[in-house]
């Protein structure tokens, strides 16, 4: 028998896990009552395959290693018993079904999820010795044995999900319907294994990036146009890249832009690269970025491979200083009622979002973010403060006005309550279908 002392991460991996001798008893054999020597004994039978006293062993040592407290009384024993037993039986009910289905799982996919498990195992023990130590007390001769074990777990456990994600789009498992009620259930009986909720924001915001004067963005044409005709003329284009381009991201690559899909960049960039052939190259080409050349590499379904040379516009303090002024005026005239949208289509910066509709962490925001938020409530419009775009060594301004705002909190229902209603709703879909597969199946219960 084999108790996976090793698999369970929650638990201390030296300990070695032992079942109870009362739940022992509760798995009692016949040939046990009877004085007779005990034997690794069958509990119950689905369709051909038998399920064993050792495999719900495992199934109770692997629930006190997680510190599930172990019940004291036989009628509560004999129930524990009996729901791991269940579990086996609906595990093995979709293992069958999933074969039956002629639903695959390649030796590569095993192969990698059992290597990540052995890797994971493995740092837990400080030398060879004691892991095979382990190993040994676990019920393994061998690593290789135990990988062995692993490798048949992992097939078991991917045919399950592939099996449910191929019953979920051929629409034979529909959500089951939830009712407030049950909702309400569920939580009353799981509130105190939640953390506090952190502090959210939802926020929408107009960001405004210095603009170069006529005169420097007329310079970055002319250089651009310059290097258009320095590769029309023979010039190769990675090496200019790396020898002129002005994004830090791709300069280094030669302008690699990597395999890319349409909606990758933004509008105008996106319009021209998914529509040139393989080869060609682009005259300058302007986004809020700068002028670009273009050269697609390799096409291939749904992907495009190419390159780009960026120049910008050079950017000096006046411009700087006019954005400022531009930020402090768009703030100006949104507290005054000036519509978002019709703020954002005269002055946000594109390539920058322009809201975050979901509640997201306030912790995890930039400290710019986090400073100006600071003591401000749901409603207000902030005034604006800058970060700085590394990519080009000057400021954006942004004008942020928050839409919701809440403290760190202990969880509510109501925080809750669309996640627990759909997670029901999915185990009661999969309890029908399991319940289902039970009524069609040879199923045989000897304990």
């Amino acid at each position: 028998m084999r108790y996976s002392t090793l698999l369970t991460v929650a638990a201390s991996v030296a300990a070695t896990l032992v079942v109870a001798a009362p739940l022992r008893a509760q798995l009692g054999t016949a040939n046990e009552k009877s004085g007779n020597p005990p034997v690794d004994g069958i509990v119950a039978v689905v369709g051909t395959t038998p399920i064993l006293r050792s495999d719900v062993e495992e199934r109770v040592a692997q629930a006190r290693a997680s510190g599930q407290k172990m019940p004291e009384d036989s009628a509560s024993q004999q129930a524990m018993i009996r729901t791991l037993l269940d579990a086996i039986i609906d595990e093995e009910l979709l293992v069958q079904k999933a074969k039956d289905a002629k639903v695959e799982v390649t030796d590569n996919d095993v192969n990698a999820d059992v290597d990540k498990r052995m890797q994971t195992i493995r740092t837990r023990f400080t030398t060879e010795k004691e892991f095979r130590d382990e190993l040994k007390k676990s019920g393994f001769g061998t690593v290789d044995e135990f990988r062995r074990w692993l490798v048949d777990q992992s097939r078991r456990s991917q045919l399950q999900q592939k099996l449910f994600e191929k019953l979920r789009t051929d629409g034979k498992i529909a959500p089951a319907a939830v009712s407030a009620a049950e909702v309400d259930e569920f939580f009353a009986k799981n509130s105190s294994q939640l953390q506090k909720l952190p502090a959210t924001v939802t926020l929408r915001q107009i960001v405004i990036a210095p603009k170069a004067s006529p005169k420097q963005d007329s310079a970055a044409v002319l250089k651009a146009d310059s290097l258009y005709v320095e590769i029309t003329k023979g010039g190769d284009f990675e090496q200019i890249a790396k020898r002129e381009s002005m994004d830090p991201s791709t300069k280094e690559l030669g302008g690699d832009l990597g395999w890319r899909r349409r909606g990758d960049f933004v509008p105008e960039f996106d319009r021209v690269f998914f529509a040139l052939r393989p080869g060609v190259v682009t005259p300058p080409i302007k986004t809020v970025f700068g002028y670009h050349l273009i050269r697609v590499d390799r096409v291939q379904p749904a992907e495009v491979k190419g390159r780009h040379i960026l120049i910008r516009p050079a950017i000096d303090s006046s411009d700087v200083l006019a954005a400022r002024n531009e930020a402090i005026d768009v703030a100006k005239q949104w507290r005054a009622g000036v519509s978002f949208d019709t703020l954002r289509t005269k002055h946000h910066d594109p390539s920058e979002e322009s809201s975050i509709p979901q509640p997201f962490p306030q912790s995890q925001l930039p400290q710019e973010y986090q400073t100006a938020i600071a003591g401000h409530k749901a409603n207000d419009i902030l005034d604006p403060f800058l970060i700085e775009d590394k990519s080009r060594g000057t400021p954006k301004f942004f004008v942020v006005q928050i839409t919701s705002i809440a403290a760190e909190h202990e969880p509510t229902v109501a925080d809750w309550r669309e996640k627990i209603r759909d997670q029901l709703a999915e185990e009661k879909a999969i309890r029908r279908y399991l319940d289902g597969l039970r009524k069609e199946s040879y199923v045989s219960i000897r304990i």
